[in-house]
């Protein structure tokens, strides 16, 4: 199962001065930013590979990072315990988003781009309203860190992944516990949603990925391939197939409906530790532990 090998990276951008922890690309497919454990975000044009802006203001390394759907800000998640909402045309601050009681690890915008919840150290989701900064919920249940999360199409509902090797769905609105679900072997690193909804891949140390059920909670597929611990994964607009980043050094296509790899991706010198994919589903973006961003057919 271990597909075609591409070796086809189109970019690679250089700048941080530390290691490269996750990556996102606005709804225009134009540009990306990336976040990194030298403190900063920078903003990059995706055609030519120049760093546009370098958004500093955050203490410690920032783990995460997420866009609004207008393509307007982004917010991003550090180890100082904060989030913080960037204006990407100017690059400037708009607000520091404070409650968590530890570092907070990833963070997730609704669609309508009104909320965004995030997930912490401290074991906790916390739901913030984006316009006032303010937090309307704070969801509890996980045994362990929780390292990220997605959140539905509809808005509606998050799923959540921990290092207490489970994921749970999380009603937004009441901050309810939906379903548990369990099957891996040690700690989920990841997880994404399909586009309809109906699906959610989770990805873990246990060097596999895992294609659930949302309505019932029921493990569909486990995917096998990765030599070492699955960091990271992104889904296909169209929903077909999901590609995921490991400690292997190599990222991997994966066809959801069968769980085929369809290809291995190789090029980046060190551990892999996020993906995005553009919105025409023609180009991923991976980010690596060997500082750069390599941009992928």
């Amino acid at each position: 199962m271990a597909g075609e090998l591409l070796r086809c990276a189109l970019h690679g951008l250089e700048g941080h001065d530390d290691m490269v922890y996750a990556v996102a690309i606005t709804p225009d497919g134009q540009q990306a930013v990336s976040a990194s454990f030298d403190k900063t975000l920078r903003v990059w044009d995706l055609e030519s590979g120049r760093c546009l802006h370098t958004l500093e203001g955050h203490d410690d390394e920032v783990n995460a990072l997420a866009i609004t759907p207008d393509g307007g800000q982004a917010v991003s998640a550090s180890k100082d315990t904060t989030l913080r909402v960037w204006d990407l045309e100017s690059g400037r601050c708009l607000h520091t988003l404070e409650g968590h009681e530890n570092g907070v690890y990833a963070v997730a915008i609704t669609p309508d781009g009104g909320q965004a919840v995030s997930v912490s150290i401290d074991n906790t989701l916390r739901v913030w309203d984006l316009e006032s900064g303010r937090c309307l919920h704070t969801l509890e249940g996980h045994d362990d860190e929780v390292n990220a999360l997605a959140i539905t199409p509809d808005g509606g509902q998050a799923v959540s992944a921990s290092k207490d090797t489970t994921l749970r769905v999380w009603d937004l609105e009441s901050g309810r516990c939906l379903h548990t679900l369990e099957g891996h072997d040690d700690e989920v690193n990841a997880v994404a949603i399909t586009p309809d909804g109906g699906q959610a891949v989770s990805v873990s140390i246990d060097n596999t990925l895992r294609v659930w059920d949302l309505e019932s909670g029921r493990c569909l597929h486990t995917l096998e391939g990765h030599d070492d611990e699955v960091n990271a994964l992104a889904i296909t607009p169209d929903g077909g197939q999901a590609v995921s980043a490991s400690k292997d050094t190599t990222l991997r296509v994966w066809d959801l409906e069968s769980g085929r790899c369809l290809h291995t991706l190789e090029g980046h010198d060190d551990e892999v530790n996020a993906v995005a994919i553009t919105p025409d589903g023609g180009q991923a973006v991976s980010v690596s532990i060997d500082n750069t961003l390599r941009v992928w057919d």
